[in-house]
């Protein structure tokens, strides 16, 4: 019978196990109690690190100091935004307006099974079952209303804060950003200071270049969507191409969606707008996927599709739509990382293989 083997684990080491594993709970907890805030930290991260390169060109051109090519950047992109505005938002509201007004139409051709839509209450009796939901729920409804109004108003609010609370936050990072790393890579021992700020060169690389390629690729998207649908004169072009610029910024699934949108309301203008539309995002997808991304990201975000599927999967299952958005450069810094530990780990294989071995003495 083998003896038993006791375990004898000193206090101190107990004690410790329990306070890293409160610790790490009281981590967990804070980060969700503040993940408003902590969604708010990562979007200033993802503009502060699109504008820094405006920034530099403006401190190389214009003006030296920081704070003052930071707020010629605020101008020149509040400018560039107020002129689209100016340009589109007009014809935004126009197309808007004609669309709420021809939604009675719809609407009737509907309820009397008429029309492309007509087959909805034809075949499924859509509109018969949403006055039965309406029918019994209809009290709750309007008792509800007030309720509805107050969530209606703290959301404006809450987004307005959140716009202003951004847009400061991402003033500050550009101002402090790179005295901020400057501490951190004090923090370092001497020698390894060379090595992480190399590794840190790299992730800003891989952020920067995905953010302001993802940004420029959905504005082409958009941009060329817009122009196909005026062609082919399907109604609310303008609003449609901004869906599909607003949507290519999702991973994968953003332009698939944008396509099934944006085709739907083609074909209800017409079959023939419908077919065109359909054949315009299968090549145009084609075109992304092989020409613009590698042309655009370059060499910024060296990852295989199945790790962009997977970190984009995950990304989405923990915080929606921001953390598809996010996963990408998440992935892409990881990678550095890890690339970086396996290059440092072959070069200490080969200075201890090429050592001299030391002689002993018989």
């Amino acid at each position: 019978m083998a003896p038993e083997r006791i375990v004898d684990l000193p206090a101190r080491t107990v004690l410790r196990t329990i306070l890293l594993i409160l610790f790490v709970a009281l981590v967990l907890e804070v980060v969700w109690i503040a993940r408003g805030v902590i969604t708010w930290i990562v979007i200033a991260v993802f503009l502060t690190l699109a504008l820094n390169p405006l920034v530099e060109v403006v401190q190389r051109n214009v003006v030296a100091r920081r704070g003052l090519a930071i707020g010629i950047t605020y101008l020149v992109v509040l400018g560039a935004i107020a002129g689209i505005g100016a340009t589109f938002v007009p014809r935004l509201v126009d197309e808007v307006n004609g669309l709420v007004d021809a939604t009675p139409d719809y609407v009737e051709d509907l309820t009397e099974g008429r029309g492309r839509l007509g087959f909805l209450q034809r075949d499924y009796k859509i509109v018969d079952k949403v006055r039965e939901q309406v029918n019994d729920g209809g009290a709750s409804k309007v008792l509800g209303l007030s309720g509805t109004a107050v969530g209606v108003a703290k959301s404006v609010i809450t987004t307005i804060v959140a716009i202003l609370t951004i847009v400061f936050m991402t003033f500050f990072m550009l101002l402090e950003g790179g005295n901020w790393m400057e501490r951190f890579y004090g923090l370092l021992p001497e020698h390894q200071q060379a090595r992480w700020r190399a590794v840190g060169t790299d992730i800003y690389r891989t952020v920067g270049g995905y953010v302001t390629g993802n940004l420029l690729i959905s504005l082409i998207a958009g941009t060329a969507a817009t122009i196909v649908l005026l062609v082919m004169g399907v109604p609310y072009a303008v609003a449609l191409g901004l869906l599909v610029g607003i949507l290519d910024l999702i991973p994968l699934a953003g332009a698939t969606i944008a396509a099934i949108v944006v085709s739907t309301v083609a074909f209800l203008h017409s079959v023939p707008a419908g077919i065109v539309v359909v054949i315009f995002f299968v090549v145009y997808q084609q075109l992304e996927n092989h020409f613009l991304q590698p042309v655009i990201y370059g060499r910024t975000v060296q990852l295989s599709p199945l790790a962009v599927l997977i970190s984009v999967l995950i990304g989405a299952e923990l915080a929606g739509i921001l953390g598809a958005l996010a996963a990408i450069p998440v992935a892409g810094s990881i990678q550095v990382i890890v690339r970086d530990q396996l290059a440092a780990r072959r070069a200490r294989l080969v200075e201890g293989i090429g050592a001299p071995a030391t002689a002993t003495e018989p």
